[in-house]
C-alpha cells in the first residue's frame, strides 16, 4: 500500500492491513517507545533499528496514516517511531497535513462506512479463508466448508451492495434498476 493509498483508505481497512501484515508484529514492542531516563545514545541506537524494522514493512504507509490520524508524536519529544516516522516527524506531518486529516478522521465517523469496512474486511478474510476445519475432532468435508464460505460471502456481498446503493441514492447519484 502506498502512502496515497493509504490517504484515501478508512481506519478498519489501515487497521486490519496493519494487523494483519506487520513485520513489528514479533518485535519487542519496548523498541519504538523511549524508556523514562533513557540515555539518549541508547535511543538513538534503538530508534535507529526501529526505523530499521519499519523500512522494510510492507504495511508501513498504513500504520503511518493511523499514527497521524491518531495525533501520534511531539515536535519537542524524540521518544517514539511509528509508521517509520519518529515522534518529531509525526507531529511535523500531522501540521502539515491538518485538514486533510481532521477530514480523514471525520470519515472515519461515519459510521455507514465503518460497517461497510468492516464487512469488506470480513467478506475478503471470509472468501480466502482456507476450507481445512475439524469439529470435535472429526475432518469436516471441504466441499462443506466452501459451502459455507460461499453463503457468507454471497450474504456480506449482499449487505455492501445494499449499503452502497442507499448511499449512492442519498447522493443523488442515479442507480441502475
Amino acid at each position: 500500500m502506498t502512502s496515497t493509498q493509504a490517504r484515501h483508505t478508512r481506519r478498519a481497512v489501515l487497521q486490519a492491513a496493519v494487523d494483519a501484515n506487520a513485520r513489528c508484529h514479533d518485535a519487542d514492542l519496548d523498541l519504538f517507545f523511549r524508556g523514562d531516563g533513557e540515555q539518549h545514545t541508547t535511543w538513538q541506537a534503538r530508534r535507529t533499528e526501529a526505523l530499521r524494522l519499519c523500512a522494510g514493512c510492507p504495511v508501513r504507509a498504513a500504520c503511518e496514516e493511523l499514527a497521524l490520524r491518531d495525533g501520534e508524536g511531539r515536535a519537542d519529544r524524540d521518544d517514539m517511531v511509528r509508521g517509520g516516522r519518529t515522534g518529531p516527524g509525526l507531529a511535523a506531518a500531522c501540521a502539515a497535513q491538518a485538514v486533510r486529516l481532521a477530514s480523514a478522521v471525520e470519515a472515519d465517523r461515519d459510521t455507514e462506512g465503518r460497517q461497510l469496512d468492516q464487512l469488506t474486511v470480513e467478506l475478503r478474510a471470509t472468501a480466502t479463508a482456507d476450507t481445512d476445519r475439524t469439529v470435535q475432532g472429526r475432518r469436516v468435508p471441504p466441499a462443506q466448508v466452501q459451502a459455507q464460505q460461499n453463503l457468507r460471502v454471497r450474504t456480506l456481498a449482499a449487505q455492501i451492495r445494499q449499503i452502497r446503493t442507499a448511499r449512492r441514492a442519498r447522493a443523488g447519484w442515479e442507480v441502475a434498476a
